[in-house]
């Protein structure tokens, strides 16, 4: 049995305390100063506040107050943070963590510099903090309320410390939570990434659809399986780029499927199908954290410097370009149907 400690109290990081229960490890749950009623909705009922599910028994929940000695003894970290909380991590939380304590990462997101060039979490954390933590990352489509009712999930662990990944993988398995592991760990980031861009493109033929026959109407699935297609094709063009390798776009196109059927992504991707300004959108979810607006822009924007130096052409990423405009509040509606078209040439 280990000791694991989750620093974040969010939906996923919340949620990986199932697994890990179950295999009977000792688990504590530290929140992040911004979870703090979660943490004391925890304490008093032992549900997770924003999720609305009840957490495994025998999980200590801690305020970041107590961290310190929520980390004594510890085997195993998760760090349950969204990409907004990552800098804070890095400055408040690793500095606590004993050196040589592997962290594995449910966080997803890329960060962009002003050459083009994109990097993962695991190594942005590693080269800010300078510390000899082995830092990991999970991929693939698993929703966090998933995860807590124990359905199903097939994920990947991608880390360049391979008996770091086995120590989580040993200790977080189950008979419902399957897990392969990589040590490409660009090529598992950039999926886990993109697949919130691209759900919020395809999210916007629900929004177009509903235009255009009325909410009432009956969904219509041709072009949401259209955008879906094109949204692989790009992940698969963007793995390439940042020299990742194709074999994981499996994991990309699933957590696309997931995400693609509810939660933030979707309501915002389908207010914009609606013809509805991004400022518009925006103030109808307002509160709601937006990380696929967050990664749509960084990429737009890293793919406008990539071009300029002549090592992509934007124009082989139409359907992430077009939420670059729409995001930037340059269109407000339409989708471009002909810039998806191919001809196939034989060799």
């Amino acid at each position: 049995m280990s000791c694991i400690v989750i620093i974040g109290a969010g939906m996923m990081g919340s949620a990986m305390s199932m697994p890990a229960r179950d295999r009977e490890h000792e688990v504590r749950i530290v929140g992040t100063p911004l979870d703090r009623d979660i943490i004391v909705h925890a304490q008093e009922t032992g549900r997770h506040l924003s999720m609305n599910r009840a957490l495994p028994e025998g999980v200590l929940f801690c305020q970041f107050s107590e961290a310190e000695s929520a980390l004594a003894g510890v085997d195993l970290v998760i760090c349950g943070v969204s990409s907004f909380g990552v800098d804070w991590f890095a400055r408040e939380a690793v500095p606590l963590i004993p050196d040589g304590v592997p962290v594995l990462m449910v966080t997803k997101g890329l960060l962009n510099h002003p050459d083009g060039s994109l990097e993962a979490f695991p190594h942005y954390l590693a080269r800010m903090t300078g510390r000899s933590h082995s830092f990991c990352a999970v991929g693939g489509p698993c929703t966090s309320y998933e995860l807590a009712d124990r359905q199903h999930s097939s994920v990947v662990f991608c880390g360049e410390d391979e008996r770091a990944l086995r120590l989580f993988r040993d200790a977080l398995r189950t008979d419902y939570y399957h897990v392969s592991l990589s040590d490409d760990v660009t090529g598992v980031e950039c999926v886990a990434a993109m697949k919130n861009a691209y759900a919020l493109a395809v999210s916007l033929a629900v929004g177009l659809h509903e235009k255009e026959h009325g909410r009432d109407a009956a969904q219509a699935y041709n072009p949401q399986a259209a955008l879906f297609g094109q949204s692989v094709r790009e992940i698969r063009r963007m793995l390439k780029l940042v020299g990742g390798r194709d074999e994981n776009i499996v994991y990309g196109a699933g957590d696309l499927y997931v995400t693609v059927f509810g939660g933030r992504t979707r309501r915002l991707g389908t207010l914009l199908g609606r013809g509805l300004s991004i400022s518009e959108a925006l103030g109808q979810l307002e509160g709601i954290t937006l990380e696929s607006a967050v990664i749509a822009g960084r990429t737009v924007s890293a793919l406008k410097a990539l071009a300029k130096r002549g090592r992509t052409v934007t124009g082989e990423f139409p359907l992430l370009m077009h939420v670059g405009d729409l995001l930037e509040g340059n269109r407000t509606e339409g989708i471009p149907w002909s810039a998806f078209e191919t001809v196939e040439r034989p060799e």
